[in-house]
This record gives C-alpha cells, structure tokens and sequence, in this order.
C-alpha cells in the first residue's frame, strides 16, 4: 500500500498558525502590551511636565517623543517575544520542523506590530491632549508615516531579538544593535512626523514615506531571506 501523502500547508496558512499562537498567549497574559503601554505613558507624561510646552512648541518636539517613546517601550517586548521560545524548549522544536523559518519570523513582526500599534491607538489621545497639538499638515498621512516606521522598527528588532535571543545580556545587546540600524528609519519618522504636525509643505512628507517604504521592503526581504539561518544557528 502507499503511504498516505503528507498535506504540508501553505505559507500563509503557516504564518496564521504562527501569529495566533502569539496571540493568545498575549491575550491571556498581556504582559508585552502593559509593560510598553506603562512605559510609553510615563515617557509622554514626563516630558510633558518637563517642557511644559506651548502649542508651537509642542509640534516642534511632540515627534521626536512620540518615536523615542515608542522605540524605548518596543525592546521590552521584542525581547519578551523570542524568551517565550526558549521556555520548555519551543524556539528548539520549532526549529526541528520542516515548516517555513521566514514563516515564524513574518508571524512574529505581525504580532509585534499588532501589539506596538495598539499601544500606539491607546497613547494618541493622551499624546495630543498633553501637548495641545492641532495638525496642520495632512493629517491621514500620519496613518501611513507611523506604520510604516512602526513596521521597520518591529522588523528589525524581531530580526535582531532572534539573533541575540541566545546571549546572557540580550537584553542590553539588543538595543546596542538594534538603534544604530533602525536610525535612519527613525529619523524619517520623526520628521516626517514632525512635518505633518507643522504643516511645513507636502513634498518633504512624500519624501519621509519613500524612504520609510524603500527602508522596510529592504530590510523586510534581507531578514526573511536570512532568518533561517539565524533560527538554525546554535
């Protein structure tokens, strides 16, 4: 008789398996989303009181504090993500399984981003209350501007998280990788940002979204191609 045809599934079918891992163990212990939620808060409120900005004031530094705050907040659950992996030995079974790495890698930035994003949509409000901003740029382009530099920052970190996941202090090798790589990226969000909120022209706007796209498909395909080996190495 033959043996009956292993069905392997598809990639994206795989990437779902993957994401709803994530989660539901977020979902039930939602530790990742309180500690960044905790931290991007204290940051806004403390600089808030520190510069008791006016409102033209504001939009000159209300980027920069919203990207730092976001970037400082993330690397705690960049590195949460990929330790959750090494409890009972999932990260080592998973890597005995013929499925897709570049499969756990997207699944993982998905997750990360759904959970930075989420933190995000909750400190808005409180971001533009604290400091009294009025956009006067365009302001749906803030719905492409922190995206796209909110996806460069979880790509690379979850990139780099996997790779340093294996160090006794990743929690400090991290950031020293991570914030050099992600700088550009950064300062394009910030002052991209920075440019809508002051309503200092269109065409510098188009150009921050073209570099933040051009930065995360680079970045996006070189982590997805070389992740395996990453997940493979001891």
């Amino acid at each position: 008789m033959n043996a009956t045809p292993t069905i392997r599934p598809g990639w994206f079918a795989l990437v779902w398996t993957h994401l709803r891992k994530d989660l539901r163990i977020e979902g039930r212990s939602r530790e990742s989303i309180n500690s960044m939620l905790f931290f991007a808060l204290l940051v806004v409120v403390l600089f808030s009181m520190a510069f008791d900005p006016t409102a033209a004031a504001s939009r000159q530094i209300a980027a920069g504090v919203l990207c730092v705050a976001t970037l400082f907040a993330s690397v705690s659950a960049l590195n949460q993500a990929w330790a959750r992996e090494i409890r009972h030995q999932v990260l080592d079974a998973l890597r005995m399984t013929p499925s897709d790495a570049a499969a756990l890698f997207f699944a993982k930035a998905l997750a990360n981003f759904f959970f930075v994003s989420l933190v995000q949509l909750v400190l808005g409000p409180v971001f533009f209350i604290f400091y009294n901003l009025h956009p006067l740029g365009d302001t749906w382009q803030l719905a492409l501007v922190i995206p796209l530099g909110t996806w460069a920052l979880v790509a690379n970190g979850t990139f780099f998280a996997a790779l340093s996941i294996r160090s006794r202090n990743r929690e400090m090798l991290l950031p020293l990788i991570l914030f050099p790589i992600f700088l550009p990226a950064l300062l394009a969000m910030v002052l991209g940002v920075k440019t809508i909120l002051t309503g200092d022209g269109s065409d510098p706007q188009l150009l921050w979204l073209k570099l933040l796209a051009g930065y995360d498909i680079l970045f996006m395909t070189a982590s997805l191609l070389l992740f395996e080996t990453v997940l493979q190495a001891e």
